[in-house]
């Protein structure tokens, strides 16, 4: 018992230093004060359809996903959602001249909820996909990233193609678009007499790391604002480059609504007004993600085919 109680006070040590080494980097404050706001935006407003039907009036409904810091988390109450998708969110409910609603989605589940009228609209880090927009509507905002991490004292210095990969070992998430580039890298390598690269695959962030942190391999790759975040809260990696999460097409993130719901047309003028007044650059850099700004918004743009 006492080694129990012994474990889980040392695990909340360490739950509270990771919090405050956050913290002093990030806003994590629940009233959230550097929140950028904005103005109702008449021509966003007036491109709302006239058969659209918020789930409740008045009110714009947003999932998000709570899990993937600094695009949204909890705040230190633990209850708050803060990060750069609620401030996007929050942006898009001024422009429109609703009152923002924030209901923590798993990821899977947005789909679902926006299909089934449960949201108004799902900000979340979500890719535009060819296959995706044939169930919703897309309001681009965010350029989709990976990031290339080592240790902060490796020898490897930059990754640009792949040949800067070749031979070392990669871990990343199983069955994702990560793994997908990589192992179509892998065999570029091998096709011009190069190293194969080595993937080891973890479902989990933390065995990830604990990989890259123990020596077992050499290079991280995850979505790039998740491991800016652990850059600036650990300060024991650091990023030697970046790709596309479609490469070797471009990969939008964007607001996902109903097909035919009427709003991403608004929404999309939401995000132009945002862009122009400044408002939607200072949300990303307060989060430290204003490299994944894209040039502008736009309704439904071109998305990753199903590979």
């Amino acid at each position: 018992m006492f080694i129990r109680k012994a474990a889980l006070a040392a695990a909340a040590m360490v739950a509270f230093a990771t919090l405050a080494s956050a913290q002093s980097v990030y806003d994590l404050s629940p009233q959230q004060p550097g929140r950028p706001r904005t103005q109702p935006n008449p021509a966003a407003i007036a491109a709302i359809a006239g058969d659209a039907r918020l789930v409740e009036p008045g009110v714009l409904t947003v999932a998000t996903n709570a899990s993937t810091p600094p695009l949204a988390t909890y705040a230190t109450d633990s209850a708050t959602l803060v990060g750069a998708d609620p401030d996007v969110a929050q942006l898009i409910a001024d422009s429109l001249g609703l009152r923002l609603k924030l209901i923590p989605t798993p990821w899977a589940d947005w789909p679902l909820g926006v299909a089934s009228r449960k949201y108004d609209a799902a900000i979340s880090n979500i890719g535009v996909t060819e296959q995706r927009k044939e169930k919703f509507d897309f309001s681009s905002y965010r350029a989709g990233l990976h990031g290339f991490f080592v240790k902060a004292d490796s020898k490897v210095g930059k990754i640009a193609e792949p040949k800067d990969v070749a031979g070392l070992r990669v871990v990343l998430g199983g069955g994702t678009n990560q793994e997908r580039i990589l192992l179509e890298w892998s065999k570029q390598n091998l096709a011009a007499g190069l190293k194969p690269i080595e993937l080891i695959t973890f479902d989990d962030e933390a065995n990830r790391l604990l990989a890259l942190s123990s020596g077992r391999a050499d290079v991280i790759v995850q979505p790039h604002a998740q491991l800016l975040f652990i850059q600036q809260r650990d300060r024991n990696i650091r990023r030697v480059g970046v790709l596309s999460a479609g490469w070797p097409e471009r990969s939008d993130v964007a607001v996902a609504t109903r097909k035919g719901a009427g709003l991403a047309q608004a929404i999309t003028l939401a995000l132009e007004g945002a862009y122009r007044d400044g408002t939607f650059d200072a949300a990303l850099r307060r989060w430290g993600v204003e490299e994944e700004r894209l040039e502008k918004p736009e309704t439904n743009p071109r998305g990753l085919p199903k590979y």
